[in-house]
């Protein structure tokens, strides 16, 4: 039987797909627009000729950024940044939402810990005594200075408490009536079924570890230790004064270049990891927290 549509559902259906274009549009070419900036020519960058196609095509400013030795160094630190960070991040929000998502009875210390937490989610002692803390514990210069003082998100872990605490409570009875001790149940069946919110704060936790680079300026004091987005933001701040420092060929590279196509260089290869993960997390956004659960 076919269904006949009312003229407001059309009109419905062409007002949603103009608007998700729209944001799809104002998504998209903002990033074709840096690709195209860093392929194109300084003269072309300079006279603002550029839109979203290369003008002059040149990867002189790619070159530029691969050719200098410090370049892939700062990439590795950034790599084992995210990838160190990121795993304490993860493993530090599952033990504490966990807990928290108990009721005051099963959890007797439960109210006083969401009491600090709220406190410390709005009340911040600021860079300066951080700052302090940092250099009495000798972390100014070391890899850790970049994991530790972001290692727990509250906002994530009550993300996380609040997705636990929507699970069916009936697959956790069951788990403790098989003879599952609490560790047990939060590894083998509070994480597999809390898969759509890990990957979330997953790529949360990734993309705030790559594109940090305060932190890296701040706490170290020795340019070779500076994570990538820190490298690149240098660069850009120090593009004038590092010519000391450089070879004939860099020199007669870096007279080809202009400030936009070398910033524009640095921004998009900033987004690739992200562009790259991204799809193969995508699929547990859309996925309900019913995946693996009971009716009640």
């Amino acid at each position: 039987m076919k269904v006949k549509r009312s003229a407001a559902y059309y009109i419905y259906q062409v007002f949603n797909a103009v608007v998700l274009t729209l944001v799809a549009l104002s998504c998209i070419l903002p990033i074709l627009h840096v690709f195209a900036m860093s392929l194109s020519s300084s003269n072309a960058a300079m006279a603002g000729r550029v839109g979203f196609v290369p003008v002059e095509f040149t990867l002189t400013a790619y070159e530029y950024l691969i050719k200098k030795k410090d370049f892939f160094h700062s990439v590795g630190i950034a790599a084992m940044r995210v990838l160190i960070g990121t795993t304490v991040n993860m493993v530090l929000i599952a033990i504490t939402a966990y807990p928290l998502s108990r009721s005051s009875r099963q959890f007797k210390g439960r109210t006083a810990y969401m009491v600090y937490f709220a406190i410390t989610m709005f009340i911040g002692g600021g860079l300066n005594p951080t700052y302090m803390v940092i250099k009495n514990l000798h972390l100014l210069d070391s890899f850790w200075v970049l994991i530790l003082p972001c290692a727990l998100n509250i906002w994530n872990v009550i993300i996380m408490m609040n997705f636990i605490k929507g699970l069916p409570r009936s697959i956790e009875e069951a788990a403790f009536v098989d003879g599952a001790n609490h560790w047990q149940t939060l590894i083998r069946v509070i994480l597999p079924m809390s898969k759509p919110s890990l990957a979330s704060l997953l790529l949360f936790s990734m993309i705030g570890h790559w594109n940090a680079w305060f932190d890296g300026m701040f706490y170290m004091n020795n340019p070779d230790n500076y994570p990538m987005s820190t490298y690149l933001a240098t660069q850009v701040i120090n593009n004038n004064q590092n010519m000391t420092n450089m070879t004939p060929e860099q020199l007669a590279l870096l007279s080809s270049l202009s400030e936009k196509t070398v910033r524009s260089a640095q921004m998009f290869i900033a987004i690739i990891p992200i562009l790259i993960v991204y799809p193969f997390l995508q699929k547990f956004f859309v996925k309900g927290i019913t995946v693996g659960s009971v009716k009640e």
